[in-house]
């Protein structure tokens, strides 16, 4: 593994900011950490870096302890969400920035950064003032002035943070893209879960300083570890229920499951997609409170006569007006029988 974290733990205060995180990446891998504000990502990502001390554990790269190595000594690129391009330097100044504090020759420094700003989507853009860049284009001038030393591992904070949606969708592709045809490591760490699930190999979603689950993006949408997990990836839909079979009675009525799901009292996670809009006779019985165009679909509100509210998905056409009555059908394969603890990052 390139990188290792070993039951790292920073406090401050009484309070663990990283609470014994044992954490691994791979060369070449890209790592997205995600989590609310105060879930530690951000502590973890300066741990990492050397600019915040561990309280207990240790810090591997390559296998060496970094315990005492110095940010500059460790080989790491890092690339924040404010980008800190120096606004005195034009664009080939800021790449060349770390090319320079490592004794580049110039002439070498040249080739880097004018490969770099080919390879970023600026090309030619060297002579440029960073005053006179588009955000989108600062947070190219960013990346290329963080990969120019050729880092071993590179770690990005809320890279796309500051960007508007559009930008952020189609950069956090190119980013994917541009990080497989290098090769680079990646640890980033957002608390975007689109971004996060676009960029990542492997998604590590952290709660209060722990892992709360790891694993591929396909994986973890699929099959949320917990409550928790599955209302930060976005899921409303969550209720207590009791198995038995491959039906659970909920405060929506029967809902199968898949075949082999836990027994007995649990949780419920019915994803929207699997809640189809039905005559109101075949099914339980709701009124459309709400609906929201989301692209490639509208979020349908349901209240149901009997149960929380349910949330459902449909297209364009098939979207029932405010107010219509309309049953409930649900889709076994989008129910996820959820194991862990209840709880909500809400």
């Amino acid at each position: 593994m390139l990188l290792k974290l070993e039951s790292a733990t920073v406090r401050f205060g009484g309070r663990a900011a990283l609470d014994a995180v044992d954490l691994a990446v791979a060369e070449h891998e890209i790592v997205c950490v995600l989590g609310p504000s105060g879930s530690g990502k951000s502590t973890l990502l300066r741990a990492v870096a050397g600019l915040q001390d561990l309280d207990a554990g240790r810090v591997l790269l390559d296998g060496a302890d970094q315990t005492r190595v110095p940010v500059h000594k460790r080989g790491v690129g890092l690339m924040f969400q404010d980008h800190q391009l120096f606004p005195q330097q034009d664009v080939a100044g800021n790449v060349a920035f770390g090319l320079r504090m490592h004794g580049v020759p110039k002439d070498e420094q040249a080739r880097r950064v004018a490969g770099l700003l080919e390879l970023v989507g600026l090309p030619g853009a060297g002579p440029r003032a960073v005053a006179a860049l588009s955000g989108g284009e600062q947070q190219r001038v960013a990346l290329a002035r963080a990969l120019a030393p050729r880092p071993r591992l590179l770690m990005l904070d809320e890279p796309l943070g500051q960007l508007d949606r559009t930008l952020r969708e189609r950069l956090v592709v190119e980013l994917r893209q541009l990080f497989r045809r290098l090769g680079t490591t990646v640890l980033a760490v957002t608390h975007d879960q689109g971004e996060a699930l676009a960029l990542a190999d492997r998604v590590v979603v952290m709660r209060e300083g722990r892992i709360a689950q790891t694993g591929s993006p396909l994986q973890v949408w699929r099959h949320p570890a917990s409550e928790f997990v599955a209302r930060f990836l976005g899921f409303d839909n969550v209720v207590p229920a009791t198995v038995a079979g491959e039906a659970a009675d909920t405060p929506w009525g029967k809902v199968p499951v898949p075949a082999g799901s836990p027994q007995g009292e649990v949780r419920l996670l019915i994803r929207p997609p699997g809640v189809g809009l039905v005559a109101v006779t075949d099914g339980p019985a709701c009124t459309v409170r709400a609906r929201t165009f989301r692209g490639t679909h509208v979020a349908v509100l349901l209240r149901p006569d009997s149960g929380p509210v349910l949330e459902a998905e449909c297209t364009l056409r098939d979207a029932p007006e405010i107010g219509a009555r309309v049953g409930a059908a649900f889709d076994a394969g989008e129910v996820v029988v959820l194991p862990g603890e209840p709880g909500s990052p809400r």
